[in-house]
């Protein structure tokens, strides 16, 4: 678990332009299934679309909201929810009590890694169809840990960026570590120190196995700062500072793929 439904993410501290829709909609996946989403444009979009991976909750508030802060920076971006296939599309329609563990592990369950990545793709299709030129992935925790697999080539990203996700093998999954071998698009991992659930050897394998692929990467570790960190709340001034870098690396990460050229 990590963002709860009515968390609130932290905001850049310079809003460079104004969503100019944001809303819901259904995107349907290469079997079939119809799944919700969440999309922000903006009014110039920059060339970029970032994908938004959620945490193992699903789509919520948190990261429409992730959204949004994305396409004040200039960048489109559109969150998939992933139980469109035990759930339903209408994700709008979810309380709380769906997060709850007992009413999730049934839908995380029947997750599969094939089904993940037709969603993910359908997600970077749609933003490719109004007019986005590079895909990056942006993940958190769950999320985070499959932007780090969309590094491979099948994806045609341009980068992945995931907050605290696990890299190692969970539950008999392999995890990006493992899969290191496959990926080539850049990668940038931001971690809290403090985070209990993340230890710093998984951190230090997965930079190895990166380095050993030749993947480009880059590793943020924030010493303090727990699994859930980028997020407004009660440690908000604690955990400014951190937020703030992060929020500038996301940024960095993305810049240099924004307006430009169609090739």
């Amino acid at each position: 678990m990590c963002h709860e439904f009515d968390a609130v993410p932290p905001a850049h501290g310079r809003t460079a332009t104004e969503p100019a829709t944001a809303g819901p909609l259904t995107l349907t996946s290469a079997d079939g299934t119809e799944f919700g989403a969440f999309r922000a444009v903006p009014e110039r979009p920059s060339g970029v679309g970032v994908v938004v991976l959620p945490d193992n909750r699903g789509l919520s508030g948190f990261y429409a909201a992730v959204c949004g802060r994305l396409a004040e920076q200039g960048h489109t971006a559109l969150a998939p929810d992933y139980f469109g296939r035990t759930a339903g599309a209408e994700y709008g329609d979810r309380t709380a009590d769906f997060a709850t563990i007992e009413n999730l592990m049934p839908h995380l369950a029947r997750l599969t890694p094939a089904g993940l990545d037709a969603d993910i793709l359908a997600a970077a299709d749609r933003l490719r169809t109004e007019g986005a030129r590079a895909i990056v992935t942006l993940g958190f925790c769950f999320g985070g840990r499959q932007a780090f697999r969309t590094a491979a080539p099948r994806f045609g990203t341009a980068g992945a960026i995931g907050f605290y996700g696990f890299p190692g093998t969970l539950e008999g999954t392999p995890g990006p570590t493992r899969l290191a071998a496959e990926l080539t698009a850049p990668v940038l991992g931001l971690w809290g120190g403090a985070d209990p659930y993340i230890p710093a050897e998984a951190v230090a394998e997965f930079d190895a196995a990166l380095t050993d692929a030749d993947c480009p990467h880059e590793f943020v570790t924030y010493p303090d700062a727990p699994h859930g960190f980028f997020e407004l709340g009660a440690d908000e001034s604690r955990f400014a500072a951190a937020c703030a870098d992060a929020w500038h690396r996301v940024l960095n990460f993305l810049a240099p793929h924004a307006n430009r050229p169609a090739a």
